[in-house]
Formats: structure tokens, sequence, C-alpha cells
């Protein structure tokens, strides 16, 4: 009878560690949820409040304030403007074009050569005086070591002399160079979890290695591919100082109009955060559209 009841205390026991545990838990999950939805649902918020509700700070709409277009409305967005002419709408579409362009263009490059990069570094062994494979990866990721000021007045003066300020090109290039290094990263680790001895048995049954690669490798690691697209493609869309270093008027993109929302009185807040709301949503969308890949993506290294 005694140890019957021992062993219901010990289970009883085991069951409030248990559930405190999961409270723990979720409660600080829940906490780091709110701090990073915080500046998103501030943002929302701030580009549909007028300039009194901006300087007094209030958050949450119809409690503390009564939502406005006005933000919307000075850069011909909202619903009253949208099927009206809007020089600022039509800059704002040019800026949104732009940044479609070099982001989507330097992400796709990016994968493309950084996913061949990994292959090769995780399948061959190559040796560049006292550098290994390991050394050449490190040397990769050793680039995001230095601050991009570092780079401005060289990428100025190269730019400058091969007349590539405020081109496509030059934004792609620069953008490519930026983001590849992470990619290498990504895909390299995917590729160590694919086991050497598919591409032995394709290339047994016949197939050459780039046939190997491109019908046996590339599936398994697609996820990791998307995934690393996604986080080339957000770096891409986000970035501001080479856009504002190196474009003028062609090829500027979103950050740099986002950034220059200021007037004679100051920073437009509610301008800027209705800038910064129609920025965010395609990568929302494509954030969504994605996410099934995405997490197959980052979770392939535990799973295989």
């Amino acid at each position: 009878m005694m140890v019957s009841v021992d062993l219901d205390k010990f289970d009883r026991r085991q069951r409030m560690r248990w559930w405190a545990m999961r409270f723990v838990v979720y409660g600080l999950l829940a906490i780091w949820a709110v701090i990073c939805i915080f500046p998103v649902f501030w943002t929302v918020t701030t580009s549909l409040k007028i300039a009194a509700d901006v300087m007094r700070g209030n958050l949450v709409p119809l409690l503390d304030f009564q939502p406005s277009w006005l933000g919307w409305r000075s850069l011909g967005l909202s619903p009253d403007t949208i099927f009206e002419t809007s020089t600022v709408r039509a800059e704002f579409m040019r800026r949104f074009w732009n940044s479609v362009i070099i982001s989507g263009t330097s992400s796709t490059l990016a994968v493309f050569l950084g996913t061949l990069a990994a292959y090769g570094l995780s399948r061959f062994s190559y040796k560049f005086g006292y550098m290994r494979n390991s050394d050449i990866s490190f040397f990769f990721l050793s680039q995001l070591i230095m601050p991009p000021v570092v780079l401005a007045l060289p990428f100025l003066v190269l730019y400058k002399q091969l007349a590539l300020l405020d081109t496509y090109v030059g934004m792609i290039a620069v953008y490519t160079l930026m983001v590849l290094p992470i990619v290498v990263w990504i895909m390299r680790d995917q590729f160590a979890t694919i086991p050497v001895e598919l591409e032995e048995a394709a290339l047994v049954d016949g197939l050459s290695i780039w046939g190997a690669f491109s019908r046996i490798i590339v599936p398994l690691v697609l996820p990791g591919m998307i995934a690393a697209f996604i986080l080339a493609l957000i770096l891409c869309w986000n970035e501001y100082f080479f856009a504002a270093l190196l474009t003028s008027t062609n090829t500027n993109t979103l950050p740099v109009m986002i950034a220059s929302q200021t007037g004679s009185q100051g920073i437009n807040w509610w301008s800027m955060a209705a800038l910064s709301t129609a920025g965010i949503l395609p990568l929302v969308f494509v954030g969504v559209l994605l996410e099934k890949h995405i997490i197959a993506g980052m979770t392939a290294g535990a799973v295989k």
C-alpha cells in the first residue's frame, strides 16, 4: 500500500514538473514572439495615424486613436486616391520594381553560384597554398566580417571607372557578392547531410557527375536552396548602404525612398510607416507562399 502511495505522489510531482516546464517554455516563447512582432505592429499602426497620434505615442487602433489614411494618402495608395494620378505613387512603383528586379536577380544568381561552390567544397578536395576546404569555407564567411563602409570608396572608384554607377548590372553584382557567402555556408551544410553513396550509385548506373548532381542531389537539397533564396532575398530587399551609395535616379530601391521621408517639420513618420508596410508585404507574401519549403530547408540537417 505504501509503495502505491509513493508512486502516485511521484507521478503527481512528475506531471506538475512537466506542466511547469511547458508553462515556462511557452511563456518565454510568447514573450519573445511579442518582442519580435511589436516593430511590425508599430509600423503598421503608425501608417494609420495622424501626426498628433504619432507624437502622443498612441498604440491600439480604435482604443487609443481613430485610424486614418493620412500616410497612405500622401503616397497615393489610400482607397480614395489609388485610382487617381499620383507622381508619388508612380515613384513608389518604380522603386518597387527596381527592388524586385535587383533583389530577385541577385538572390537567384547567389543561390546558383553558391550551390555550385558549396557542392564542390563538400565533395572535392582543394588546395590553394596553405588553404584547404575548411579554410576556403571560412574565407567565404569572413567576407561578412568586413563592414560595408570600408568598401565604400573602392566600390565607388571601381564603378565609376567601369561606368556601373546607377545601373542594374552594378547593383546586381554587388548584391550577389554580398549574400553569396551566406548561401555557400547554408548549402554546404545541406550537402553534408547527403551520403556520397547516392552519387556513387548514380555514377555506377551510368550518369555523369553533372547528371548525378542535377537529377539526384538537387531534388534532395531543393528545400535548402529555397531557404537560402528567401534569406538572400530578404537581405537584398532591405539593403540600404550600397543602394544609397551606388545609385542616383535610375535604380534607386525602396529602402532609399523610405529613408528619404523627411520634411521641413522633421520626419514624416506616417508616410515612412506606410512605405515600410508596403515594402514588407511582398516579403510576407513570399514567406507564406514558401513556408513549407523554408521549414523543410531549415530542418533538413536534423532529419536526414
